[in-house]
């Protein structure tokens, strides 16, 4: 009977293998150990257990969750900008929070008025302006305004016209009272 040929260099290759499977777990198994043993001395003392609380139980800010962070960041940017020149539809900051939807889209759609005039004079925060209008459409578009709740609220048009300082201040207070719900 013969034996078996075996590639030897198929050989090697595998036994290489096993070897960095094994080199692996050991490592992993040595990270495992000192982490464990710190963890563990530095709950042996108040200060640590303290940290450890804060780390595990606090709260992340509401911007850090809030879906409009991005929005408002880029609302920073433009608000002082000095050659955008607009009138624009500017709803009340105070709505019922059933006319919040409609309100964000007005915002939104005014928005676009703002990207528009950019475009034709070449104005220095037009990106800013374009991420506004992009990332606040990508978050409305999930949304379906409900018929009954926007048959109670203002039409865009209905809303007084105000020029960009102003729209920017409402639009910054509206988002900032969103990210808080």
């Amino acid at each position: 009977m013969g034996r078996p040929t075996q590639n030897p260099a198929g050989a090697l290759s595998r036994l290489d293998s096993q070897k960095t499977h094994l080199k692996s777990i050991c490592l992993q198994y040595q990270l495992y150990l000192l982490l464990n043993s710190h963890f563990f001395c530095l709950l042996k003392n108040e200060m640590g257990l303290i940290i450890f609380f804060l780390c595990a139980y606090v709260p992340k800010t509401a911007a850090g969750h809030c879906k409009w962070a991005e929005v408002l960041k880029d609302l920073e940017q433009i608000k002082t900008s000095k050659d955008i020149d607009v009138s624009l539809y500017t709803a009340n900051t105070d709505e019922g929070k059933e006319c919040q939807e409609p309100v964000m889209r007005c915002f939104f759609l005014e928005t676009e008025v703002i990207l528009q005039e950019c475009l034709i004079k070449n104005c220095s925060k037009t990106q800013d302006v374009w991420n506004i209008w992009k990332n606040g459409n990508a978050s409305l578009e999930n949304n379906k305004l409900n018929s009954k709740t926007s048959a109670k609220c203002k039409e865009c048009e209905e809303y007084e016209e105000k020029n960009f300082t102003e729209f920017i201040q409402s639009f910054v207070k509206v988002i900032q009272k969103e990210c808080k719900h």
